[in-house]
């Protein structure tokens, strides 16, 4: 998968790419029944070799299910990242998650 057609931000190393976001599609909004990376809730993704670093928004500032998000972001990280590698999931709200956030996936599941 080249850059351009990453359905986030990504710097690190290119082998963690594909395993790290097949591990954040595993992790669903419950509201919509969607994975986070096809609502467009992962804002970017970094790997350094002194951390795991996710930037990820809710739909909402008052989601009622933010905490059980960030700890499924961080388990289904944690399988995936080289082990001992400190993970950090940071709640962003700026920009602002719009539905044009979501993947053509996502649009069609929703009907728009």
């Amino acid at each position: 998968m080249n850059a351009s057609a990453a359905p986030f931000p990504y710097d690190g190393p290119e082998a963690l790419r594909e395993p790290l976001t097949q591990a954040m599609r595993q992790v669903m909004d419950p509201e919509v029944a969607l994975s986070i990376v096809d609502v467009g809730l992962v804002y970017g993704v970094a790997v350094t070799p002194e951390r795991l670093h996710v930037s990820l928004t809710m739909t909402s500032m008052a989601c009622p299910v933010a905490d059980v998000i960030v700890d499924d972001v961080l388990a289904e990280l944690d399988r995936v990242a080289p082990e001992g590698l400190p993970l950090q999931v940071e709640l962003v709200w700026e920009p602002p998650w719009t539905p044009e956030r979501m993947s053509p996936y996502a649009k069609t599941f929703m009907g728009w």
